[in-house]
């Protein structure tokens, strides 16, 4: 008997979604510029009396600590303040805090659980060095500083989602707390219009919406092949971030590398003009990750990367927008729309860290 042409089909990208997805990610992705909105509502003078008397103080810089997607907000507000912050921001991803650091410097302490380790212990340092720490966590035992150090001041954030889908829960509060203390320049004005706009390229990305659209053609095209991502300094918290969301979701690696600095050495790697040059291997898919304003020298590296990079395989994704922030947003979209599709694609539920949890399990029982 011959199969039917309905059983040798392959499963659509929402029967995947239907069979794999059992934590709910696309569900999340799909609410990613919704939780910004309400992020960035959060933090209120009435509310926080606290704000008042910390923009009074004078501070020498912010250092962001966190873990894994809890940081990676860090990642975009120091891209953010080097663009047009008041002050340097660093990003701290370790147990111990830097040699340099003193009480000058506030402290921007953020894990969506609030009992991430490496965070509680670097924020309880900070405090005891007579620091100023602000907490953004759903509650654990960091939140529980906030309760017993006058120096310590809780954004309470929402919780029951994997700390990677909650990004816009925890970037929209730590924008709006760096904007109230005019450590960012406020973004209040375009702020709805920007929703908005991100808002129509959520559901362009959409795979629910658009099973046969740009993120699918593009995911499939990955499934097979070597990861690579490229772009310019400014974009490098979205180049991070998208590794670190194919790891997670996708279960895959990703190279990345920063122009203009990768010029000075990965460029021979990729192969470049001489007899000399090693071409890359023609199966690895490589994306740029570019946005309207590149420095107009990083431009033209990137133009001359293209035209020689010995893959055919290759796409330049410009994150559109009036703003860096706009733009790094932008990239979010289509990052996490094709992390979860990549997932779907090989057959992975994108929630499940299945090697993370094990070794949180091995450390629990070597304490």
């Amino acid at each position: 008997m011959e199969e039917t042409t309905e059983n040798n089909e392959d499963p659509s990208l929402l029967d995947l979604a239907e069979q794999l997805d059992h934590q709910g990610m696309v569900g999340y992705v799909q609410r990613f510029v919704e939780d910004m909105r309400q992020g960035f509502t959060a933090i209120q003078d009435d509310t926080m009396p606290w704000l008042e008397e910390i923009r009074r103080q004078h501070w020498n810089g912010v250092l962001c600590i966190g873990m894994g997607g809890s940081a990676a907000g860090g990642d975009f507000l120091a891209s953010l303040a080097s663009h047009h912050g008041s002050m340097p921001l660093h990003v701290h991803r370790d147990y111990r805090l830097p040699a340099w650091f003193d009480e000058s410097y506030l402290v921007l302490a953020t894990s969506h659980s609030g009992n991430t380790e490496e965070t509680v212990q670097a924020a309880e340092a900070a405090l005891a060095k007579g620091a100023t720490v602000i907490v953004i966590a759903t509650g654990g035992v960091l939140a529980g500083l906030a309760e017993t150090s006058p120096r310590c001041h809780l954004i309470p954030t929402v919780g029951g989602q994997p700390p990677r889908s909650a990004f816009g829960h925890i970037f929209s509060r730590q924008v709006a707390c760096m904007e109230s203390l005019g450590i960012l320049p406020s973004s209040e004005n375009g702020r709805e219009n920007m929703l908005e706009r991100l808002e129509e390229v959520n559901k362009h990305f959409d795979i629910t919406r658009n099973p046969e659209g740009d993120v699918a053609l593009l995911a499939a095209a990955m499934v097979d092949q070597p990861l690579a991502i490229i772009g310019p300094t400014e974009m490098m918290p979205a180049l991070n971030r998208f590794k670190n969301q194919v790891n997670e979701n996708a279960g895959r690696f990703v190279r990345m590398a920063v122009l203009p600095e990768m010029n000075h050495n990965e460029s021979v790697a990729w192969g470049g003009i001489g007899e000399d040059g090693d071409p890359a291997r023609a199966d690895q898919v490589l994306l740029f990750l570019t946005w309207n304003h590149m420095h107009p020298r990083v431009e033209q590296r990137l133009q001359w990367m293209i035209a020689h990079a010995s893959t055919e395989l290759a796409w330049n994704l410009v994150g559109e927008g009036d703003s860096l922030m706009e733009a790094l947003l932008y990239q979010c979209l289509i990052m996490d729309w094709l992390s979860v599709t990549l997932a779907l694609l090989q057959g992975k539920d994108p929630a499940a860290i299945a090697p993370i949890a094990s070794l949180k399990n091995h450390l629990d029982s070597v304490q």
